[in-house]
C-alpha cells in the first residue's frame, strides 16, 4: 500500500486532520527516529483534537448565543454591581444541568444579565452540552406560528431537546392565556430533564402577576415547575445614586444588547 493510498483513504474516512499530520510526518526528517507507537499516537491525538474543536464550534453556533464572545472570567466584580462570585463560579462547573436545576438571573436593564446567561451557555458548550439561547418574545412567536401550521409538537422540541434552554427578556410583558398555556408545555416537558437560564427585569416575586395571577391556573403550575430548585443571582448595583450601566462601563452603544 503507497502513502498516498493511505491518505486518500483517511479522506475518505472524513480523518483529515490525520491524513494531513501524516503528511507533515512524511516530511519531517526528525519523525524518522520516533518509534512507529509513538508516531502513530501523535497522529490519532491530533485527529481526536480537531474533531472535539469542531463539535464545540458547532455547539456553540447552534447555540445561537446574542453574546459569543461571553467569558465567566471576563465577568466584572468590581463595576458596583453586588455579585455573589462564590455561587457564579460553582455555576461556571455545570454542576447544575447535570442536577437539572435552573438559575433566575434578575436586575435592571443594563446590569450584565445576557452577558452573564451567554457566559454560563459558553461554559456548558466547553463541556458538550448542547445549549439554545432565545428570547421570549420570539419563542412564544414561534409557538404560535406553529400552532397554526400544525407543526406545534415539531417545533416545541427545538426547545425542549437542549440540555440547557437560555430564555432572556423572561416575562418582560404579561402574558396572554394562550402563550401561558404554550409555555407551561414547554417547560413541563423540561422539568427533571434538563436546566433553564431565566434572565428577567423582574424579581421572582413578580412573575405570579405577570403570568395571570390569581385568574389564571397555570401561573402557580408554571412556577411550581420551575422555582422550588432553583439558584438566584439577582444582580444589584451597591450604590442607587451612582447606578452605571453595563453598557456604559464599557463604553457600549446603548442600542447594542446587555
Amino acid at each position: 500500500m503507497t502513502n498516498q493510498s493511505t491518505i486518500d483513504k483517511l479522506i475518505e474516512m472524513r480523518l483529515t486532520a490525520m491524513s494531513d499530520a501524516f503528511r507533515n510526518q512524511r516530511n519531517d526528517s526528525k519523525m524518522k527516529d520516533v518509534p512507529f507507537e509513538d508516531r502513530f499516537g501523535m497522529l490519532v491525538d491530533i485527529e481526536y483534537s480537531s474533531r472535539k474543536n469542531n463539535r464545540l464550534k458547532r455547539l456553540i453556533r447552534s447555540a445561537g448565543l446574542d453574546q459569543s464572545g461571553a467569558n465567566i472570567i471576563e465577568i466584572d466584580y468590581t463595576s458596583g454591581r453586588r455579585l455573589n462570585k462564590t455561587l457564579i463560579t460553582r455555576l461556571a462547573s455545570c454542576e447544575y444541568i447535570t442536577e437539572h436545576r435552573n438559575i433566575f438571573i434578575t436586575g435592571a436593564t443594563g446590569s450584565g444579565k445576557t452577558y452573564m446567561a451567554c457566559a454560563f451557555g459558553m461554559e456548558a458548550c466547553k463541556q458538550y452540552y448542547t445549549v439554545k439561547y432565545v428570547r421570549l418574545p420570539e419563542l412564544l412567536l414561534d409557538l404560535e406560528v406553529a400552532r397554526n401550521e400544525g407543526t406545534f409538537l415539531k417545533v416545541l422540541s427545538k426547545y425542549t431537546k437542549p440540555l440547557l434552554l437560555i430564555i432572556d427578556e423572561w416575562l418582560l410583558m404579561k402574558l396572554t392565556e394562550t402563550e401561558c398555556k404554550d409555555l407551561f408545555e414547554l417547560i413541563h416537558k423540561r422539568r427533571r430533564k434538563s436546566s433553564t437560564v431565566f434572565c428577567s427585569q423582574f424579581r421572582q416575586e413578580g412573575w405570579y402577576e405577570r403570568l395571570g395571577g390569581d385568574d389564571n391556573p397555570l401561573a402557580d403550575a408554571i412556577l411550581d415547575r420551575i422555582v422550588h430548585d432553583a439558584y438566584k443571582i439577582n444582580i444589584e448595583y451597591i450604590d442607587s445614586s451612582k447606578d452605571m450601566s453595563m453598557r456604559e462601563v464599557f463604553g457600549l452603544d446603548k442600542s447594542q444588547s446587555e
